[in-house]
């Protein structure tokens, strides 16, 4: 068991405030939980979550998320030229 240090972007911000998170928040995880399975845990549809930065990097949504770790939440929504950029196309089907 350990903790992230969790954040929600644009709208998902708004989700994670109304459940009573700061920004940021410290989230207690167990091993091996992946981005899709914390989501769940959030009460968050996956539909609403384009992205998960891990660290300051795209990671796939299931793709695992350790203790220690820095996590941002990103809706749909980012435009075209920055998806590239950041490396969101394609993460959310891995």
């Amino acid at each position: 068991m350990g903790t992230i240090e969790l954040r929600g972007f644009a709208t998902l911000q708004q989700v994670l405030h109304k459940k009573g998170f700061a920004f940021p928040q410290m989230v207690e995880i167990g091993e091996g939980l992946t981005g899709d399975q914390l989501i769940s845990k959030l009460d968050i549809k996956e539909t609403e979550v384009e992205a998960l930065f891990v660290n300051g990097r795209v990671q796939g949504l299931h793709d695992p998320i350790q203790p220690g770790d820095r996590v941002a939440l990103v809706p749909p929504g980012t435009p075209g030229p920055y998806r590239v950029i950041l490396g969101i196309v394609g993460k959310q089907a891995k």
